[in-house]
C-alpha cells in the first residue's frame, strides 16, 4: 500500500472513529440509566465491550489477510456503523449486550488493522512518524468528541448522538473507497507477483528502490527463519509474551487511569467536573501535538524501546504529580506531560514491532498483543475498585504506579537483548 498517499486517509478514518467512541463514553451510561435498566445490565452491557475487544484483534489479523487492508477497513467501519445504530433504536437489555460485544470487536479490529497497515507499509526509517500522525489523528478525536456530545446533551434528545456517530463511521467507510494501490499482505510462504513488483517499482523513486531491495533481501531471509526477526535484531527470538506483557501493564494502568481520576479528582482533590474534564482535554491536546514530533525522533533516534521506557516514565511523572497537589496549574502541568509519554510509548512501541517481526507475521502479532491487553483493561479496575473498598482511592494511584514500574522494568530487559551492536 503506498504509504505517501494513504496516509492522510487512515489518519482522518482514526479520527472519525476515535471522534466517535468518545462521543459515545461519556453518554453511555446516561443513555442505558435512561431505558431504566438495572445495575447489573449495566454492568454486564459495560462489560460485553472489554470482552469484545479481548476478542476481536486474532479474527481481525486473520481477516487482514484474507481479504485485505481495504476490505478489513470497511468490514469493520460497517460493523461499527451498525452497532452505534442499534444503540439508537435497541431498547432490550440483550440487544445492547450484543452490540456492545460486536463494538468491542470492531473497535480492537479497527486498531489492529491499521497498525498493520502502518507497520506493513512503511520501513524502519518511517514507522516511527507513520505511528506518530496515527496517534495525533486519534488524540484529536478523543479532545472533539467528548465536546461535541457534552453541547448535543444539552439541547437534543440522547440518542442524537448515536445517530450523529453512525454518520461518522458511514464517512469513515466512504474514506476507505478512495485508498488506492493496495497490496494483498504477504502471507507465510508467499512471494509477490511480478506484476506487483513493477507496479511498486514503478511509483517509488530510484534511492527507494535501493532500499526496498534491500528490504526484501531481508524478508526473504526472515522467511527461512520466521520465528526470529527482521533486520537488526540479530538471532534473537520474537518475544511475543514480552510484547503482551508490557501491553498489558501499560492498558491496565491507563484503564485504572480512566476509570478513577475523575473520582479522585473531585473526591480527594475537591474539584468540580469541569476541571476534571479539562484535565483529560490538556492530557488529549499534549498528545495529538507531540506524537508526530515524537514519531519523529522514534525513527531518527532507533531506540524505540528506550522512548516507549520514557514514555511510561513521563506517564508516572503525571501520576505523581496530582498525588502530591490538588493546585490546578501543576495537575495541568502533569497531564500534559502525561499525554506526551502516552505519545512516546504508543508510537515507538507498535513501530518496533514492525520493526522486528517478519511481514508474514506482523499482524497477527499485533493482533494478538491488543486482545491479550484488553485482559488488563478488565482485570486492573476491578482490582483498583478492591483497593478503594478496602484502602483509599490514593491505594489505587499508587496500584497505578506499580503497574507502570513494572512495564518499565519488563522493556528494560526487552531492551537489553534488543539493544543493535555498533
Amino acid at each position: 500500500m503506498e504509504m505517501r498517499r494513504n496516509l492522510p486517509l487512515l489518519m482522518g478514518i482514526c479520527f472519525l472513529s476515535q471522534m466517535g467512541g468518545f462521543m459515545i463514553l461519556p453518554l453511555f451510561p446516561l443513555y442505558i440509566d435512561k431505558l431504566g435498566l438495572s445495575g447489573w445490565e449495566m454492568g454486564l452491557i459495560f462489560g460485553m465491550f472489554y470482552l469484545g475487544k479481548v476478542a476481536g484483534g486474532v479474527p481481525a489479523s486473520a481477516l487482514y489477510h484474507r481479504v485485505g487492508a481495504k476490505m478489513s477497513l470497511a468490514l469493520m467501519l460497517l460493523m461499527l456503523a451498525l452497532c452505534t445504530a442499534g444503540f439508537a433504536m435497541a431498547t432490550a437489555s440483550l440487544l445492547l449486550v450484543g452490540l456492545r460485544l460486536m463494538q468491542g470487536i470492531a473497535s480492537t479490529g479497527l486498531t489492529v488493522i491499521v497498525r498493520s497497515i502502518i507497520s506493513d507499509g512503511g520501513n524502519k526509517d518511517n514507522r516511527g512518524l507513520y505511528n506518530g500522525y496515527i496517534s495525533s489523528s486519534e488524540g484529536g478525536g478523543m479532545i472533539l468528541g467528548p465536546v461535541i456530545s457534552g453541547w448535543l446533551a444539552l439541547h437534543v434528545p440522547l440518542s442524537v448522538p448515536f445517530w450523529l456517530v453512525t454518520c461518522c463511521c458511514l464517512v469513515a467507510l466512504v474514506t476507505v473507497t478512495a485508498i488506492q494501490n493496495e497490496a494483498t499482505p504477504i502471507s507465510s510462504g508467499s512471494t509477490p507477483s511480478p506484476g506487483l513488483k513493477n507496479s511498486v517499482a514503478a511509483i517509488l523513486t530510484p534511492a527507494e528502490q535501493t532500499f526496498q531491495q534491500k528490504e526484501t533481501t531481508q524478508d526473504h531471509a526472515s522467511d527461512n527463519t520466521p520465528s526470529r526477526p527482521s533486520s537488526g535484531t540479530g538471532s534473537i527470538p520474537v518475544p511475543l509474551t514480552g510484547y503482551i506483557m508490557v501491553h498489558v501493564l501499560e492498558m491496565s494502568a491507563y484503564a485504572v487511569f480512566l476509570t478513577y481520576f475523575a473520582l479522585y479528582a473531585t473526591q480527594i482533590m475537591q474539584w468540580d467536573a469541569f476541571s476534571a474534564s479539562l484535565a483529560f482535554t490538556i492530557a488529549g491536546i499534549s498528545t495529538l501535538a507531540a506524537a508526530p514530533f515524537v514519531g519523529l525522533l522514534s525513527d531518527r533516534l532507533g531506540d524505540r524501546l528506550l522512548l516507549c521506557m520514557l514514555g511510561m516514565f513521563l506517564i508516572g511523572v503525571e501520576v505523581v504529580v496530582f498525588l502530591s497537589t490538588s493546585a490546578h496549574l501543576w495537575v495541568y502541568i502533569g497531564m500534559f506531560i502525561g499525554g506526551i509519554g502516552g505519545a512516546c510509548y504508543m508510537d515507538s512501541f507498535f513501530a518496533h514491532i514492525g520493526d522486528h517481526t517478519p511481514e508474514a507475521n506482523r499482524s497477527s502479532v499485533i493482533g494478538k498483543i491488543v486482545s491479550s491487553a484488553e485482559i488488563g483493561s478488565i482485570a486492573s479496575p476491578l482490582i483498583a475498585a478492591l483497593l478503594m473498598e478496602t484502602s483509599s482511592l490514593y491505594a489505587v494511584f499508587v496500584f497505578n504506579l506499580i503497574l507502570i514500574a513494572a512495564a518499565i522494568a519488563v522493556q528494560a530487559i526487552m531492551r537489553s537483548r534488543y539493544r543493535v551492536k555498533p
